[in-house]
């Protein structure tokens, strides 16, 4: 009969799409072990090179109070302007939700365009070709005079920058859901996040030496500008590969893009308590080490009496121990989970470590290494954890959404720990004295705590399975 004919013809149909369509699952470039880990190196060197930049100014805090006269309550200010863009305009939500309706390639190459563009006019502005009456400097000195020309243009290079670095952070973090997910994704995290403590550790360790150059001691702000710029190619060479996996599979296969965002969407997120506790976690962590990373070389040249180099040296203590800790602790979750667990562990350990930082005189070259050790296991099992929270379509938005709450710590903190150096110790101290801000950071690990023990406790009620292997949920 021809009707039976036609339904038999139409199942064969169907089958055979199908078919094919898990053959071109199996081929596409993502089920490629070598291509993918080449993916995530390429877009690997784009995050170290945004964590370069952020970095490479803080061994030069005395630097910059020398030769531009900046006192620690604008180092902090310079500090913190980079999360103003992602605290009061909300970039980094916006750029999640950019993202998730523009896609990877079109949002990644224009954040980081901003963030090549911002690192610029930050080396620009401590340049001697910008201090000798250059392009911008007549603008910069006719308003706000209690600020020099010099501070106002880097905070504008360092707000641009921030502009693009926060959103640029999500789309790498999409890219590696995108080519993860389902596979070493835990792991991929983890590299992740051991290649951006690369470009911190090259900055500490660079900086103080670059500015001995025969050049003058700007040769390390323009490193560091140039260092983004390449980052920018280098995208473009991700783009490509982008291109051809998106070309290959349909994208509906990987980024669930059939239901169109809607501002109700970040409803649900915040009415999410596992979501709401790991971004509060976030939020108290990262404040505990950005901000006190940004002034540790300081901190150990005033509390140990080192030169800027042996400062910058030590400081650098801590992404060495991310770069090999991570990893490792990204394998563990993958293979074991105990996500939670690990978040409670680490929080405990920064804890510890800045009370010790406060009270004792402890070598710090061995607490900057367990510090790595608690920033190793809080992020290795942080960043996957939200993939299991969160319906892919929606990635870009929750990462957004938590980089702007941690931006707000990111904002404030530096700030209050300036203004807390500048009134403990008089003016023209010669050795400061930081043990009222460590204890400020000491309070920070503290709540972190109360969020990871909180974190643990909903997942048993809600069921996300953080505490499992990456491949159960």
């Amino acid at each position: 009969m021809p009707s039976e004919k036609a339904f038999v013809f139409s199942v064969l149909l169907i089958t055979n799409t199908k078919l094919m369509n898990t053959e071109a699952l199996k081929n596409s470039l993502r089920d490629s072990v070598v291509t993918r880990w080449a993916m995530l190196f390429t877009v690997g060197f784009v995050l170290a090179a945004n964590y370069y930049f952020y970095d490479a100014l803080s061994p030069l805090k005395s630097t910059l109070t020398r030769e531009l006269g900046f006192d620690s309550t604008d180092f902090g200010l310079f500090v913190s302007v980079y999360s103003v863009p992602n605290v009061f305009l909300l970039m980094a939500v916006f750029g999640g939700v950019i993202l998730d309706k523009l896609g990877i390639r079109r949002t990644g190459f224009m954040f980081i365009a901003f963030m090549a563009l911002g690192a610029l006019l930050t080396a620009y502005g401590a340049s001697d070709m910008y201090r000798n009456e250059g392009l911008g400097y007549a603008f910069m000195s006719s308003f706000m005079p209690g600020y020099s020309p010099e501070l106002k243009m880097m905070l504008l290079g360092r707000f641009l920058f921030g502009l693009g670095a926060e959103t640029s952070i999500v789309v790498i973090s999409k890219i590696i859901v995108k080519w993860f997910k389902g596979k070493e994704l835990a792991l991929a995290f983890g590299v992740k996040l051991g290649l951006a403590r690369t470009g911190s550790m090259l900055a500490l360790m660079l900086s103080p030496r670059l500015i001995n150059s025969e050049a003058g001691w700007t040769v390390a702000t323009w490193f560091a500008a140039f260092f983004v710029t390449t980052a920018l190619l280098v995208f473009l060479i991700y783009m490509m590969f982008d291109l051809k996996l998106d070309k290959q599979v349909e994208k509906s296969t990987l980024e669930s893009k059939s239901d169109p965002f809607k501002f109700s969407d970040l409803g649900k997120l915040i009415t999410n308590r596992s979501f709401i506790f790991v971004t509060l976690l976030c939020l108290t962590f990262y404040s505990a080490v950005f901000p006190f990373f940004a002034f540790s070389a300081d901190f150990f040249k005033n509390k140990f009496g080192l030169t800027e180099i042996q400062s910058g040296d030590i400081a650098a203590m801590m992404p060495l121990g991310t770069m090999l800790f991570t990893p490792i602790f990204g394998f563990f979750v993958d293979k074991y989970g105990k996500a939670a667990s690990l978040m409670i562990y680490g929080s405990l350990i920064l804890t510890i470590v800045h009370l010790t930082f406060a009270f004792t005189t402890v070598t710090p070259y061995v607490m900057m290494v367990v510090l790595g050790l608690a920033f190793s296991l809080v992020p290795a099992a942080m960043w996957p954890s939200v993939a299991k929270m969160i319906d892919e379509k929606r990635i870009g938005s929750a990462y957004g959404f938590m980089f702007s709450v941690q931006n707000l710590g990111l904002w404030a903190f530096p700030i209050l720990a300036g203004m807390i150096l500048d009134g403990t110790n008089p003016v023209g101290t010669e050795s400061l004295d930081y043990t009222y801000t460590m204890i400020m950071f000491s309070g920070l690990g503290i709540v972190g705590f109360i969020f990871a023990l909180l974190l643990k406790r909903e997942d048993k009620v809600s069921g996300y399975g953080l505490e499992l292997p990456s491949n159960s949920k």
